[in-house]
């Protein structure tokens, strides 16, 4: 469920009943007041109650290929947020007249004529599930869906464009479109005179419904196929009908917020605690038995005894704070990681206060965006001081690639997706200038905080280390195989991963199965248990490593850290064996393009944990053996 205690608190003083979250003001209707229906777009629907949808690319409304009715004269682009446009919302207003209270009985809403090529494309939009969405009032026009498992009824966001027809009698599969709407609109009265809008169904039919006269009638049982290589005359029909509800505004989205198997969720968060809590304990008998007995031992000033100092990780006290190769390059990843990990905890923190629910349409892409560019003074913060620890000079250039390298990498590859998009006619493609608003930010917000953040790091000068490097590094002997670099961060990547790994089956269903995700709770206890998972692995490598003699640390601390991402991309390749049909070339490059940015900002974060906590680590226990 999600949790909610902004709610609850506003909710004790006695002002409440003014208060709402931004974007979920209500709007009160007098019997006969206009009721706006907007159509957003069109995007592949998941076919059954769990299974993906066949593709990633969506179209606009009115794009010719689908011969929708327009309004007179021309259909008007409704405003969006800066997160909307990014993630391919295109609002527009609709020929639909709807008012409130007023029911509507087989209204025609045009007659279409399509060529062949419409028709074709039409054709295979329809068999790739295609969906609707509208929009009334701020509400998803919902399709009702039954749970394969328990059989429960919900509201599925967006409905059918068409469906399968049975084969000719050439044997050709024959696709039908839903021209007729049933739209059926819930509406709540809190005082009698005022009403809203708390639910909106629509059962979309399929009907030929041109008679002889060319008078549309609704009152046929025969459906309407789509002639792929013909032309076709659509005729578009629809009715409404009002009946009150006791939902209240509120809690108008519970009906859409529906978690599929909520035991999986609480079996997950049982999973994952154990598999922390036991990598707590491994930690804390290392901490409290192992190195305590190595530093009694190291420590003591009995001549008698046989202090062993050919073993152990004592032994590269001064070979362990040596600076590693390519420190440029870590520091900028690791205050990139610490970045992206401060805009994910002040998402989470906005998603649990309620202020991302889906009534508040882009919320959660503008604030992930927006937390982006702010926390620039973050990432130049901690690279450079972690440059300036590791014993690095060129500040100047440290603070350039860190303001530019890893943001001008996402920019530039989203921008080479964006060419597919627009390449394939997908309504996706984000706007020329959503792209200017995006450099905007990244220019004159995100370079400069960097900047100053980078400043204070230079400023507040480089951590002490508990002891110092020897000036001629020690030989390293040869280490086990599971001790090298990549072998290393697979296995410590294993926990991570399985500790999160329901949840991110969840996201994955919610990224390329056209469902909303909402269990904001859930996914916040996951990620907590995750970096806390991904902390103590990595200290376990790094102790492994220090005992066999090698101190390379630093960067196998950072691959160790991110090792989850290697699993996470295995995983959506998995997933998309399984349960995904990617047609074409530009729903494949996408798909990958997506889940390789996905895997990389997910090793970027986990990365700078596992640095941060073996940084940590170290300092503890080479702080409390004394060294002559």
């Amino acid at each position: 469920m999600i949790l909610r205690p902004l709610t609850l608190l506003v909710g004790a003083i006695p002002l409440a009943s003014a208060f709402y979250l931004p974007g979920a003001a209500p709007k009160d209707y007098l019997p006969g007041d206009a009721v706006p229906l907007l159509v957003n777009r069109l995007s592949p629907q998941s076919f059954g109650g769990r299974s993906e949808m066949k593709g990633l690319l969506s179209y606009d409304y009115y794009d010719e290929g689908f011969g929708f009715c327009k309004p007179k004269p021309e259909p008007k682009q409704q405003s969006e947020s800066l997160g909307s446009a990014l993630f391919g919302d295109r609002l527009w207003d609709s020929p639909f007249q709807i008012n409130m209270l007023q029911n509507v009985s087989c209204r025609h809403l045009c007659t279409s004529y399509l060529d062949k090529t419409s028709s074709e494309f039409l054709a295979e939009r329809i068999a790739e599930s295609y969906s609707q969405n509208w929009l009334v009032d701020g509400l998803p026009a919902a399709e009702m869906k039954q749970d394969e498992v328990t059989k429960e009824l919900f509201y599925s966001a967006g409905f059918a464009l068409g469906s399968q027809a049975s084969p000719g009698e050439d044997g050709k599969e024959r696709v039908q479109i839903n021209n007729h709407f049933d739209i059926f609109l819930e509406y709540h009265s809190p005082d009698g005179m005022r009403n809203r809008v708390v639910g909106a169904v629509v059962w979309p039919r399929s009907l030929n419904s041109l008679g002889a006269g060319r008078t549309p009638s609704c009152s046929g049982e025969q459906p309407f196929v789509v002639r792929g290589e013909a032309t076709n005359e659509i005729a578009y029909t629809y009715s409404v009908v009002w009946r009150e509800s006791a939902t209240t505004f509120g809690t108008r989205f519970d009906h859409y917020l529906r978690v599929f198997d909520p035991r999986i969720h609480v079996l997950s968060l049982i999973n994952s605690i154990v598999i922390a809590a036991f990598l707590c304990l491994m930690v804390a008998m290392i901490l409290l038995r192992t190195i305590n007995r190595d530093i009694s031992r190291y420590n003591s000033v009995d001549l008698d005894e046989d202090i062993q100092e050919d073993f152990g990780w004592k032994l590269v006290h001064g070979e362990v704070f040596r600076p590693p190769k390519k420190r440029m390059w870590l520091s900028v990843a690791v205050g990139s990681g610490a970045q992206l990990l401060a805009m994910s905890a002040v998402t989470l923190v906005f998603a649990l206060l309620g202020f991302l629910s889906p009534s508040n349409r882009g919320a959660l892409s503008t604030l992930m965006l927006v937390a982006y560019t702010l926390f620039g003074c973050i990432s130049g913060y901690v690279s450079s001081r972690v440059f300036a620890s590791l014993k690095g000079e060129e500040w100047r250039k440290n603070i350039g690639l860190t303001a530019v390298l890893f943001p001008g990498f996402l920019f530039l590859f989203l921008h080479l997706l964006n060419f597919f998009l627009i390449g394939s006619g997908s309504s996706g493609a984000v706007p020329f200038g959503t792209f200017l608003a995006i450099l905007a930010l990244w220019f004159f917000l995100n370079m400069p905080l960097t900047v100053v953040g980078a400043w204070l790091g230079v400023k507040k000068g480089a951590i002490s280390h508990p002891v110092r490097v020897n000036q001629i590094p020690r030989q390293i002997p040869p280490t086990e195989w599971w001790l090298k670099p990549w072998p290393s961060a697979l296995i410590a990547g294993i926990l991570p991963f399985g500790a999160g790994f329901i949840e991110l089956s969840y996201l994955l269903q919610s990224l390329f199965g056209a469902k909303i995700y909402f269990a904001f709770g859930f996914l916040a206890l996951t990620s907590v248990i995750v970096a806390l998972t991904t902390a103590t692995t990595t200290i376990l490598m790094c102790y492994f490593h220090l005992c066999a003699e090698d101190y390379r640390w630093h960067w196998r601390a950072f691959l160790a850290g991110g090792g989850s991402a290697f699993w996470l991309l295995a995983y959506g390749l998995f997933y998309w064996a399984t349960k995904l049909e990617l047609p074409g070339i530009a729903n494949k490059v996408l798909f990958l393009g997506y889940l390789l940015l996905i895997s990389l900002l997910d090793f970027f974060i986990t990365g700078a944990i596992g640095f941060v906590s073996c940084y940590l680590f170290l300092r503890v226990i080479y702080s409390r053996i004394r060294v002559d």
